[in-house]
Parts: structure tokens; sequence; C-alpha cells
């Protein structure tokens, strides 16, 4: 698989957004094993920009391997700086089932109440909401109306 091919701008804009990763994976003394290679991939799926930190080699070697993983599992070289190296490569979308009977779940909101006397503790209360009901900001549970349909004038200005 070839690499993919980075412009200097779009380059930079990811070096930029490495900074602050830490690394995800690490080659140890025996270099770039098939489950070093695994991992790296997995990796790349899971967050498609990601740093690596090689323990060990020179910097003859490193830089084979560098492009070797950016070779072998179709990612973009973005920077190799000492032991780090940061690949880059689009992550694939996935994709989910539709089901239309399916419903929002509850949700479980920390309500908070101050005491009208200063100087208490407030109330707090978790609640329960299901996808039917609306909180009010009042801290009360109302189960959520049913729209009115639009007049014939507000549909056709729209």
């Amino acid at each position: 698989m070839p690499q993919i091919e980075l412009t200097p701008a779009e380059r930079r804009e990811q070096r930029a957004q490495a900074h602050h990763l830490d690394p995800v994976v690490h080659i140890g003394a025996d270099g770039l094993t098939d489950g070093v290679r695994k991992e790296v991939d997995a990796a790349l799926n899971a967050h498609g920009l990601i740093k690596i930190r090689v323990l060990a080699g020179e910097r003859a070697e490193r830089e084979l391997m560098y492009q070797q993983l950016a070779a072998e599992l179709n990612a973009a070289p973005v920077q190799h700086i000492g032991k780090l190296l940061v690949l880059w490569r689009p992550q694939p979308v996935k994709e989910r089932a539709i089901d239309e009977d399916r419903m929002p779940g509850p949700k479980t909101v920390k309500v908070v109440k101050n005491s009208q006397r200063g100087g208490q503790r407030p109330e707090i209360k978790m609640l329960r909401v299901l996808g039917n009901q609306r909180l009010t900001p009042g801290g009360q549970i109302k189960r959520a109306k049913k729209r009115k349909p639009t007049s014939v004038k507000k549909r056709q200005a729209d």
C-alpha cells in the first residue's frame, strides 16, 4: 500500500494537533514485530493521529521503522523527532445500524435546590428522567407535550 502524502500546510496542522498527545504505542528492543504493527494499526483506526515512542535503536533504524510503518499501514508520516514518531491516517467511518423503534433511554439528573434560609445545606435529589419527560426549571418532572401541528400560514412562510 502506498503511504498518504501531506502538503506542508497539512503536515504543520497535524504536528500542531499531535503536540499535546502522549505516545500510545511503544516499540521496544525487539523492533518492529507483527504485534507492534497490529497495535499501530488498531491505534490509527481508533485515533487517526498517534505518537509512537521507539525505546531502542539508532536514528537510521528509527527512520527505517517510520517509513515502513507509513508504507505498510497506508499512513502519512507527520513527524520524526528524536525517539518519537507521529503518524496520521483518516479514521474509517463507523457504520451504525439505525433502529427506528429505539427511543432515548432514561437519564439520571442531579437537581440542587438551595435553601431559602441562608447557611443551610442545599437539598440534592437524583431524578430519573425518561425519554418522554422533561425537567422544569423548578426541578419537577413533567411529561413532554405533543407538538401541535403548525398553521397553514406558518407552513407557507417556510
